[in-house]
Parts: C-alpha cells; structure tokens; sequence
C-alpha cells in the first residue's frame, strides 16, 4: 500500500508539472529515475530537480525550442511577462513572425505614450504543436497570445500595473445598458465561463482603472495587422470602444470571459 501510494503521489506531481510547464513532468521523473541518494532523498532530489529545471529554463530549452520553431518573447523596455512565473513556467513561447508582430505593436503603442510597456500573459509552451497550454483551449502553436488591458493607477496616471498578480480574474463588467454576454453564457450552462474570478493570485491595485482610450488604440492597431487572424474580447468591450474590425469577435460561452485581457493570434 505504501508503495502503491509513493506510486500514484509521484504520478500526480508529474502530471501537474506537465500541464504546467511541459517540461517539469519529464525531469522530474528522469529525477526519480537515475538520482537515488540513500539517505534525505526526498531533499536531494529536490534539490536536483529545482537546480536542473533552473539550468534548462535558462539555457537549455531557449535553444531546443527553435528546432520546434519557437522563440522565447522578450523582456524588456517595450515588452515584458507580466510576472517572471509565466517566464518560469515556459509559457512565453510564440512563432518567430508572431515576436516580430509583437514588436511592432509595442513600438507602435510607444509612440502615443512612449512609457507604455507592452504585458503579456499566456502564451504558448516551447515545443510540439498541440500540446494544450492548460487551462486554455487553443494556445498549442505558438500563434496566440494573451495580452493585457491598459490601466491607470487612482491620480489617473498611466500604469503598467495590473489589478491582479497573474493579470487574469479581474473583469471590466458590462455597465449598465452593456450587452452581458456572461450573463447569457452562465443562464446557458456554461458555468466555467467566469471561473477565471478565482486564477487571481491576489488583487493588490484594486483602485486601478480601464484606459479606454489606450485599450481602444491597442484594439485597432492589433485589427489593422495584415497578419492578425483573430482577436477575443468580450462584445460589450467592443461595442464600447467602438471596434468595427470583423477581426475582433466573440470566443464562444465554451471558452471563459474576456474582458480580463485580450486573446490574439495570427494567421
């Protein structure tokens, strides 16, 4: 039984490693398999999981990844994670030409408001097209992304803060006379569509505030690009902001709310 239980503990972590970061399942059990200190073992490998995972998140998988035609997003000025864990995690791979896209948005953002930094969420995972980037139904090809709305902080100041430590679980509700599409989709029985409330991780700038303005510029430059296939928001945003592009449309009562961030994904 004790076995049978080390067994199936053992099973499970891999699994969510997996579904996390594609990579962790698989050197964690390489850990298992060929680490086996006699005594503190539990410490040890541990130990050797986190240092390794480390050294392949840096270095290794960066390389690798290209032979699957990926490329890690950038972290800098003009573009930047969220957070370091969707960096941590292997969640910011996209396509060559979809990084060069984003580099291109974000220069064009900077020039109305040259300390606008670019935020990205989720993204794609490093290798094999296909393998679902949990919990999202279609980041497996390294052609979508999720991006950030544009805040401002309580004196009206522009802020590349979000409201909530992952970026998602914050909404911008339909106001009222708005079309309410996730009312429409919880009374059809979609009840995951607004389970996003509870992937927060914490709102620390609870006071931020939607820049329409800026959030309409980043819809429009995101329609106009000749390489854009589809972009998600919930209706009521766009009817709101006044986006007539048939690029930008409704993800289905399936999928989740959006109107915490913006989906986009090239052709």
């Amino acid at each position: 039984m004790k076995t049978a239980i080390k067994f199936l503990t053992h099973l499970t972590i891999i699994a969510i490693l997996t579904a996390l970061t594609q990579v962790g399942g698989l050197l964690y059990g390489l850990v298992l398999l060929f680490y086996r200190p006699q005594q503190r073992k539990t410490i040890k490998r541990a130990a050797v999981f986190i240092i390794g995972y480390l050294v392949l998140n840096l270095w290794g998988i960066p390389q690798l990844a290209s032979y699957f035609g990926r490329v890690e997003l950038p972290q800098n000025e003009k573009i930047q994670a969220h957070n370091y864990g969707y960096r941590l995690l292997n969640r910011h791979y996209v396509t060559p030409e979809l990084r060069a896209q984003l580099e291109e948005l974000a220069a064009q953002m900077q020039q109305q408001e040259p300390d606008l930094v670019l935020v990205y969420l989720d993204a794609n995972f490093p290798f094999i097209d296909g393998f679902p980037l949990f919990p999202h139904l279609s980041h497996n090809d390294g052609k979508k992304i999720d991006l950030s709305f544009v805040y401002r902080d309580e004196f009206g100041k522009l802020t590349n803060d979000k409201p909530s430590r992952s970026g998602y679980g914050v909404f911008e509700s339909p106001k009222l006379g708005e079309f309410n599409q996730t009312e429409v989709c919880l009374n059809s029985g979609n009840k995951q569509y607004d389970k996003t409330a509870w992937l927060t991780l914490g709102v620390p700038n609870k006071d931020l505030a939607f820049d329409a303005k800026l959030n309409t510029r980043l819809l429009q430059n995101l329609s106009a690009n000749g390489a854009t296939h589809k972009i998600f928001v919930e209706p009521h945003l766009k009817h709101r902001l006044g986006i007539g592009s048939n690029k930008v449309r409704f993800q289905g009562c399936h999928a989740v709310r959006h109107d915490d961030h913006i989906h986009w994904q090239i052709k």
